[in-house]
Order: structure tokens, then C-alpha cells, then sequence
């Protein structure tokens, strides 16, 4: 059998390349988790007793890590599509506070913010990175399994 025919019958999710983008992905959710449970605290304090942003922010963190270790375990299309929802919407709320002052929506409070600080950069940059990743993992799977059959 020849290298080439072991890299064939190889799971996807076992390839050198399929593993650096596992871990691409979860240290982009990583980051994403780490900058909002730092944050957190701080935005708490404009609703002290409803939902808040603090806790809004933590609630993302946790999912976060919770989508990062199914991705760093899985690999596998349900994983990478989980990881591109939770990347991509922190993604496009974070740019859509920053320009659009959308106003408190039920228990939702108003989260418009515009200004860029350096942990919002760093996340933004992470979840924008992270959905793309995670994008490309999804399709990969994708035209795998469209090989094997």
C-alpha cells in the first residue's frame, strides 16, 4: 500500500492538517470565552438585576468553550457547523453594537458601544477568524464524505 492509498483510507478528522485546524478553531473560541469572562464583570453593572450584558457575556463564554472542546474532540461536520454559529453570531454582534444603536429589546438590554478597545478587537478578530475556520472545516467534511461514497 503505498502513502498515498494510507492517506486515502486516513479519517479526515486524523490528518495533521485537520488537527491544526481543530485547534485553530478552539483557540479562537478559547480567546472568544477568555475576553468575555473578563469583560463580564464589568457590564453587569448597568442591570445588577436582570440579564445584563455581563451575563449575556458569560453565557457566551460558556459556549464557547463547551463548542470548542466538541470541535477539538469531534471534528466532525455537526462540530464545525456548532463552532460557525457560535463564532459567526458573536462575530456579527459585536460589529453590529459597534455601528447600530439598537435599543433594548424585551429583557435584552441595549448593548451599543462605539468605540473599539483592544479586548474588543481581540475578540472580534477571534470569532471573525474562528467562523471562517470553522467554515472551511464544515465544507472539508463535506467534500470527504462526498469522497468515500
Amino acid at each position: 500500500m503505498s502513502t498515498r492509498e494510507a492517506a486515502r483510507r486516513k479519517p479526515m478528522n486524523r490528518r495533521p492538517r485537520d488537527i491544526l485546524l481543530r485547534l485553530l478553531i478552539a483557540a479562537a473560541l478559547g480567546i472568544d470565552a477568555v475576553v468575555h469572562l473578563d469583560l463580564a464583570s464589568g457590564y453587569q453593572l448597568g442591570a445588577p438585576g436582570g440579564i445584563g450584558e455581563g451575563n449575556l457575556f458569560r453565557l457566551e463564554a460558556a459556549v464557547a468553550i463547551l463548542v470548542g472542546l466538541y470541535v477539538l474532540i469531534r471534528g466532525s461536520r455537526p462540530a464545525y457547523a456548532a463552532a460557525v454559529v457560535v463564532a459567526g453570531s458573536a462575530f456579527i454582534a459585536v460589529l453590529l453594537y459597534r455601528y447600530v444603536d439598537i435599543p433594548a429589546i424585551g429583557p435584552l438590554p441595549s448593548m451599543y458601544e462605539p468605540v473599539w478597545f483592544f479586548e474588543k478587537t481581540l475578540s472580534a478578530a477571534a470569532e471573525g477568524l474562528g467562523a471562517v475556520l470553522a467554515a472551511v472545516g464544515y465544507v472539508r467534511q463535506r467534500a470527504s464524505a462526498r469522497r468515500r461514497r
